[in-house]
């Protein structure tokens, strides 16, 4: 591809979120050639701040996360696609990168990273994580998974971008634990879809080593009340999600039991 040819369609998925989706779109205006926000059925102002913004918007009842993104690139223009979340916000080190990046040939790469941080109680955790987020549909595709979608490819043919994309992810306790609780819920159905089932081990043993992996090798020990709390509540997260599976593995074996019985013609008490 000849210089200076490079688009990008940065695809926003959004739900009720008129009160962070103008951060995010207004981060996205100077490396964006258009920008797609998939509605998932909002009932406040979240449609009019994207349109008002200059964005095209598609309405399409939530069918899930990797399904709503694919969605999303389905309907954009270019082949490239830079997805970001109604919460987050593009800071000005990655919007340089971008254009950089734009102004330059196309090359090998199909995906790029970039680092995201995130926020606690109203503390920059530091300690990020690298996340897959510009690449090319024609390509590659979101992993059609429940939950902790991506894009679908491998580690050693993605290049990270330099810059932040900062996630404005805490709203209050009440709603992080509602969250933790909906993901968790997701990575159970994930994991018994996977065959994967529950075991007593990583029950015990699982929790305090993200416990000890976050307060000591991420840091965030070194962050106070806001780094102890995240550390915490990733510990309840991988209880959560064990004992969900053996509430699901219970349930669904219950089920396949109750099953049988009426098969072979047996009274179930």
């Amino acid at each position: 591809m000849s210089i200076s040819t490079i688009k990008i369609s940065v695809v926003i998925i959004a739900q009720n979120e008129e009160d962070k989706i103008r951060n995010a779109i207004n981060s996205s205006i100077k490396i964006a050639d258009e920008i797609v926000v998939i509605d998932g059925g909002s009932t406040d102002n979240t449609i009019t701040i994207a349109k008002d913004l200059g964005c095209k918007v598609f309405c399409n009842p939530w069918p899930g996360y990797a399904k709503q993104r694919n969605f999303g690139a389905n309907v954009a223009e270019n082949n490239w696609i830079f997805f970001i979340d109604s919460d987050e916000e593009i800071d000005e080190g990655l919007q340089t990168s971008l254009l950089k990046w734009k102004s330059t040939n196309e090359g090998d790469v199909k995906a790029y990273s970039v680092y995201r941080i995130g926020d606690f109680l109203g503390k920059w955790m530091g300690n990020g994580e690298y996340l897959v987020r510009l690449y090319k549909k024609s390509e590659v595709r979101i992993k059609d998974v429940l939950v902790h979608e991506g894009p679908d490819v491998e580690a050693n043919e993605v290049t990270a971008l330099e810059g932040i994309l900062w996630h404005h992810g805490f709203r209050s306790i009440n709603d992080h634990v509602q969250r933790f609780n909906k993901y968790t819920d997701l990575e159970a159905e994930k994991d018994y879809i996977n065959n994967k089932r529950f075991n007593l081990f990583r029950l015990f043993l699982r929790p305090p080593a993200k416990l000890v992996y976050v307060l000591f090798i991420r840091g965030l020990i070194t962050k106070g009340i806001a780094g102890i709390s995240v550390a915490f509540f990733w510990m309840f997260y991988e209880f959560l999600r064990e004992i969900k599976l053996y509430e699901i593995s219970k349930y669904k074996n219950n089920k396949k039991a109750l099953t049988r019985s009426f098969q072979d013609g047996k009274s179930v008490s």
